[in-house]
């Protein structure tokens, strides 16, 4: 009797260590393409970074899910996964804006790139230490700019020079730095914005979600950086919204809620 206790507690390590490989790959996957990026600025290749930031920033989507799907979350997978978003979306990003359009500021160019790199690293530690917290109204928000969407605010000015909006001229060394700035300010704010995580779908709805999507990303395959445009610029609009429908809800949530206010967090930010 003992003996199969045993082996069936063997076989049950076996599967959850198995559950835990395949979204730790992905985040690994994630971290070669983000490093790729890296590179194609290098050699000058900016629409081949671009595309590598988003890939990597479709992989960091996913591999969360999965593993919440297939249960196999992890310690290891959380800290893989902040890691991963460092380098794909706080060093790489600052890399390939600095290739483009930076350098040509000198010293001032790549203080704004500590300064974006230290507020991705800043909101990842702040976010690491208020997740696991007791379930509430609050999880449909980040607190600030998560740091994939971080990562393609400050690459927008690069994928606007690459669309066919002829008829706007932008002075992009003015336009870039401003980005960096009001991007890192997001990321180690405590703005809320929309967390897409708890998202109710209707049955009857779904075929229509689904087209959506094949459409979105039908689009972005053919006119790529004039959606991934529009979509960051979107985005931004969408920014005031979701401050306006946080406060709703704490208002709503101020006789019922037995959480904290945000000041009263265990972080310093």
């Amino acid at each position: 009797m003992e003996q199969s206790k045993n082996n069936l507690k063997i076989v049950t390590e076996k599967k959850n260590n198995a559950r835990v490989i395949l979204p730790n790959m992905l985040t690994l996957i994630g971290v070669c393409i983000g490093l790729s990026s890296i590179r194609f600025a290098l050699d000058g290749k900016f629409e081949f970074a671009i595309i590598a930031i988003i890939l990597a920033a479709i992989i960091d989507g996913l591999d969360g899910r999965i593993a919440r799907l297939i249960k196999g979350t992890s310690k290891v997978g959380k800290e893989l996964d902040s890691l991963t978003d460092m380098i794909s979306f706080g060093v790489a990003p600052a890399f390939i804006m600095y290739f483009w359009k930076l350098n040509t500021l000198g010293r001032f160019g790549w203080l704004l790139c500590l300064i974006y790199v230290i507020c991705v690293a800043l909101r990842l530690a702040r976010f690491n230490v208020n997740t696991g917290q007791i379930p509430t109204w609050r999880d449909n928000f980040f607190e600030g700019v998560p740091s994939p969407a971080g990562g393609i605010l400050v690459l927008t000015p690069l994928i606007f020079s690459m669309t066919s909006f002829d008829l706007v001229k932008v002075n992009f060394e003015i336009i870039v730095p401003i980005f960096f700035i009001v991007t890192s300010l997001l990321l180690i704010s405590k703005f809320p914005t929309y967390s897409f995580k708890k998202i109710v779908i209707q049955r009857k709805t779904t075929i229509f979600l689904l087209f959506g999507i094949v459409l979105f990303f039908g689009l972005v395959l053919v006119y790529p950086f004039n959606v991934i445009s529009i979509s960051a610029i979107v985005y931004l609009l969408m920014l005031p919204i979701s401050f306006i429908h946080y406060q709703k809800l704490k208002k709503q949530n101020e006789g019922h809620n037995s959480r904290d206010e945000d000041d009263d967090l265990e972080d310093i930010l």
